[in-house]
């Protein structure tokens, strides 16, 4: 092996050649190195490319080599945009190598990024905002820790991510209001900006009723953090219920679509559902919090439910031509 490299590097001096590194090499450079919130996620993709693409030269990973895992996943019936994933942890690293990784010779690891091109998503599931009446019936299935996770969420349209990672010194209070927000910390926030959360009544109730049982976590269950939502009973609650077709991420949709419902306007809608529009967090005024803590609170009323119902057309038969 010592002899492989010495020949390898004198190739390079004098040749001019690169070292053969492997696709497994790279992938495992890149973990070591790389910064980010969601390296854990990335972890995961690579963990699962390594048997398609682990032994292959740097220069041998593109569209076709990859194409046999692609095809894997598709006949497994993972929808594109899951798939698109590992794609993209893929392409990110060939365009590291090819432009920023340098090596001791001064070369760059690659001499070219190839495209790695994304799949076209035709197979998205489409949001599924719940009503009332299933939100009354899954969150009275829920475990007490889990159901106020979930009404949390309903009313501040979070991510699960920034719940789970909820943090009590990220809470702000706003003494002109009486009340306070969470700021979670661009580093925390999918859209790599601050997190403005603010909360109506019911989710400062959840807030309140969850202080001083974790010292650190807002969220926890039997002293430990909570790494995930959609787990065990989440699951089970879903199916015993037959209300498979809610998934977590729904939570959010839900309370997007409940302020649209209520005429809460499209850009208090964005600050609220926390969409990147390069609004800085830390910079909002006393009455711009009010306005934001007002909209949100007429989701929570009580007439809400009938004055601000939302009608969602779901066909039950299929028209027959």
């Amino acid at each position: 092996m010592f002899a492989f490299r010495v020949n390898e590097l004198r190739q390079t001096q004098i040749y001019g050649t690169r070292p053969i590194r492997t696709w497994r090499e790279a992938a495992t450079y890149y973990l070591k190195t790389k910064v980010k919130t969601t390296i854990s996620e990335d972890a995961r993709y690579l963990k699962m490319l390594d048997r398609w693409i682990g032994d292959l030269p740097l220069e041998q990973v593109h569209m076709g080599t990859l194409q046999p895992f692609i095809d894997a996943e598709l006949e497994r019936g993972i929808k594109s945009r899951t798939v698109n994933y590992p794609l993209q942890v893929v392409r990110h690293i060939l365009n590291l190598g090819a432009n920023e990784w340098i090596d001791e010779t001064g070369k760059s690891w690659l001499d070219h990024a190839p495209k790695i091109k994304l799949l076209s998503i035709r197979d998205q599931r489409k949001p599924y905002p719940m009503d009332w009446d299933e939100q009354d019936l899954l969150f009275g299935a829920l475990p007490e820790h889990l159901r106020q996770m979930v009404l949390f969420k309903v009313n501040t349209g979070t991510r699960m991510a920034e719940v789970c990672n909820l943090r009590w010194d990220w809470e702000v209070p706003v003494a002109k209001l009486g009340t306070s927000v969470f700021v979670i910390p661009e580093g925390r926030v999918k859209n790599r900006d601050e997190r403005l959360v603010v909360l109506n009544t019911v989710a400062k109730g959840v807030v309140e009723k969850m202080r001083g049982v974790h010292e650190e976590f807002v969220f926890s269950y039997r002293g430990q953090q909570l790494k995930t939502m959609d787990g065990t009973a989440w699951k089970n609650a879903r199916k015993r219920l037959h209300l498979e077709q809610i998934r977590v991420h729904d939570l959010k949709h839900t309370y997007g679509r409940r302020l649209r419902a209520a005429g809460v306007d499209l850009e208090t809608r964005q600050d609220l559902l926390g969409h990147k529009n390069g609004k800085i967090t830390s910079h909002y005024s006393a009455p711009e919090l009010e306005n934001l803590i007002q909209a949100s609170e007429k989701i929570c009323r009580q007439q809400s439910r009938k004055s601000h119902a939302i009608v969602i057309l779901r066909p039950k038969h299929t028209l027959k031509i």
